[in-house]
Order: structure tokens, then C-alpha cells, then sequence
């Protein structure tokens, strides 16, 4: 079906107590009624079925986001039209809200992927690869964690890339790479043999060396084809070297820009789970009445929607701030550790509201409490935030 056909008639979401969505645009709104109609017609009747067998989407749901404009939202390249850093958040609330797993596509593709080409990348490789990643042509993967380096990545990387001539020869291994068992290109970062800094390879999964093996027996975001990565004696080319990347600080520089956004997706996982327990509080009766009408139950509700609205107001200043130019490093951790830690709160209340049929995936309330423990870690796990946050607070480092 094309973007054109979708009929849009969404009315603003009822857990936006404050209305924070006021603050887009006209044309930010429309976009999201876009999304919403998309999600609700292509995303939502499969998201469920696709999640237990752990299958990732067909490529066309990767095509449709790819006409929604969701890839290469702030780079110069691949649009004009200016997206604000708060509509970017609002679209990683409302894929996660049908599912977590969809957001975490868009923000590998958009955030990491394409982000690290236009942070790091140089002025011909922006103009090369961006345009192909934003039309859904190529799907990426980012492949920075591995098997014995994860919060530590800044000095603990162990995949060598060594320099000979025009070529590099890269060795090692990663891990929890999403997409990485079906993209087409991985962005792979290697601790330069030489100089002992770490440099960014946008790598053709089709190189030699280069192998993937999906990651099995995954209980969270299943839909997401994790996978562990080996490179052996693979040859990259200096051209396919990220020109800019000098050190971990522009890796680093990537990563800030898309911490707030998994804040976004957190808020948008509640939501999912939230949404869903409103409807069956309204729909399943115990003691004569339905189970919404008891004050216990109106209690679990309130106090997610309160978990919620002070999620959102707080993801919502930190995307502004990223627009004013005057975001840092700690105002993007306390939101990811903020609000990753209401939503494991809030999807476990929620998921109480259904009694036993909380387990039964039919209910959906399942795949967003399950969800959550992944988001709860990647990019940053609750306690390295902290660390951050602690180090702005008191000008002390103590992460070791």
C-alpha cells in the first residue's frame, strides 16, 4: 500500500496528559498521523506473530519507513525539510508503542548508521552513502560492542584494524549487533593497530572475512536479528575508512545524539503497555463490573500515566536542548536512566492489571514488558548513565 493511501483519522494520544505534542508543528503533526495510520495498518496486525517466531519484517515494512522520510531525518543529504529533534523523539514514542523493536530498527538505521557517516564520515561519503540508507535501499547495523567490551568500549575494544597501503585489515569480534545477520552494510569500529585509537569502516557485509551468526534464544526484542560478528583477515579499503574518525570521541559523538532518542522509545514502550491495560480494564468485568471501575486497578493506572508524563517532559527538554545546540553528554544520560527505569516500573504495573492473561502474548502487554529489559540496556546501561550524570554532579569520575 503507498503512504498516500493511508487514511489519517488519529486523534492525539490520551496518555499525552500535559499535550507536550502540541509542541510540533502543522507539519511535524501530519507526519506523525502518517506514522500512526502506518503502523496501524502494516506493523501492528503482524508485530505479534513476528515477535514469537523471531522473525525479523518483510522488506517492504523497511521500504514504507523509508517513504515516511524516518531515515536520514536531520542529515543534509537525504531531505530538506529541517526535523526538529523533539518530532524526531515523538516518531521513536510512536514506533515503540506498537513495538519496541521497530524503533530500535529506525534508530540503528537513522541514528547509528547514518548518523555515524554524517558525524564522522567525509563530505563524498555523506554524498555516497546517506542517500542510499534514507531510501531504505541498504539496511544497516552498527558493530561497536563485543564479546569482552561493552560499557568499556572506549578502551576496551578489541577488534584490530591494521593499516597496509590503501587497505586495512581488520581482526576480531562483535556482539549484540542488531541487524547484523541481515544488513548490508555493518559500520564496524576497530582499534587502529598503530596508534591505539579507535576509527570507524563502512563495511559491505559481502566482504570476505566478514561472518554473521544470528543470535539465538533471545527473550527481548525479538524481532530484532541480533548477531554475533567475526572478521577474519578482512580487507577493507582506506576509502571506506570514516574519514573523520580519529578517536572514540566521535563515536562517542554518535551515541549522544541517539541516547536521548532511546529515552523517547522507552516513554513510547510504556505507552504500549499502558494503552493496552486502559483497554482491557475497560473491557474485562470481575465482581459485576469492569476491573477499571475498582480503585486498586485506577491506582496502577495513574500511576503509570504518572510515570509517563514526567518521561515525557523530561525527554522533551532534552531534544530541545539538542536543537538549541546546548546538549551534553550527562543531560542525555539522566534521561536515558530516568526514564528507562519509570518504564520498567510502569510496564510491570501494567502487566499486573491482567492478572494471568498478562503472560498470554494475544495481549500484547507481554511483548512490551519483556521489551523493556532490553531497552533498559543497550546504549547505556542504567548504572554507566549514572556514572555519567554522577561525574556532571560532583566533577569526579568513577566509573573505575
Amino acid at each position: 500500500m503507498t503512504i498516500e493511501s493511508l487514511t489519517m483519522t488519529f486523534e492525539p494520544l490520551t496518555s499525552d496528559f500535559y499535550g507536550y505534542e502540541n509542541k510540533l508543528t502543522t507539519r511535524e503533526k501530519e507526519l506523525i498521523l502518517k506514522l500512526r495510520a502506518f503502523l496501524e495498518a502494516e506493523v501492528r496486525p503482524i508485530v505479534n506473530e513476528h515477535w514469537a517466531r523471531a522473525e525479523f519484517y518483510p522488506r517492504s515494512i523497511v521500504t514504507g519507513l523509508a517513504e515516511l522520510g524516518l531515515f536520514g531525518q536531520p542529515w543534509e543529504e537525504t531531505q530538506d525539510f529541517p526535523n526538529s529533534a523533539v518530532f524526531r523523539g515523538w516518531v521513536a514514542l510512536e514506533l515503540a508503542r506498537v513495538d519496541a523493536s521497530i524503533a530500535t530498527l529506525v534508530g540503528m538505521q537513522n541514528g547509528l548508521v547514518m548518523g555515524s557517516i554524517a558525524v564522522a564520515g567525509s563530505p563524498e561519503q555523506r554524498a555516497e552513502w546517506l542517500p542510499k540508507f534514507a531510501s531504505g535501499e541498504l539496511l544497516g547495523a552498527f558493530g561497536l560492542t563485543e564479546p569482552l567490551s561493552g560499557s568499556d568500549a572506549a578502551q576496551g575494544l578489541r577488534t584490530v584494524a591494521k593499516r597496509d597501503g590503501d587497505s586495512w585489515t581488520i581482526n576480531g569480534a562483535k556482539r549484540w549487533i542488531g541487524n547484523g545477520s541481515i544488513s548490508d552494510v555493518t559500520i564496524v569500529w576497530a582499534k587502529d593497530a598503530d596508534d591505539g585509537q579507535v576509527k570507524g569502516f563502512i563495511v559491505p557485509t559481502s566482504t570476505p572475512g566478514y561472518s554473521a551468526k544470528r543470535i539465538e534464544n533471545k527473550q527481548a526484542l525479538r524481532i530484532v536479528q541480533n548477531a554475533d560478528i567475526t572478521f577474519t583477515d578482512m580487507v577493507v579499503p582506506e576509502a571506506n575508512r570514516l574519514q573523520q574518525s580519529k578517536s572514540f570521541r566521535e563515536t562517542a559523538a554518535v551515541l549522544r545524539l541517539t541516547r536521548a532518542e532511546v529515552a523517547w522509545a522507552a516513554v513510547g514502550n510504556s505507552i504500549g503497555a499502558y494503552e493496552a491495560a486502559v483497554t482491557y480494564a475497560s473491557e474485562r468485568e470481575q465482581f459485576g463490573k469492569p476491573i477499571g471501575n475498582h480503585q486498586l486497578v485506577q491506582d496502577l493506572l495513574a500511576k503509570s500515566l504518572g510515570n509517563i508524563t514526567s518521561s515525557i517532559a523530561l525527554v522533551t527538554r532534552v531534544s530541545e536542548m539538542l536543537d538549541e545546540g546546548t546538549q551534553r553528554d550527562e543531560h542525555s544520560s539522566l534521561a536515558k536512566m530516568f526514564t528507562t527505569a519509570r518504564m520498567r516500573e510502569t510496564v510491570a504495573w501494567c502487566r499486573e492489571i491482567f492478572g494471568g492473561n498478562g503472560i498470554v502474548l494475544d495481549y500484547d502487554v507481554i511483548r512490551f514488558f519483556a521489551d523493556a529489559e532490553a531497552i533498559y540496556s543497550y546504549e547505556g546501561t542504567r548504572e554507566m548513565n549514572t556514572l555519567i550524570v554522577g561525574r556532571a554532579i560532583t566533577g569526579k569520575a568513577a566509573f573505575v
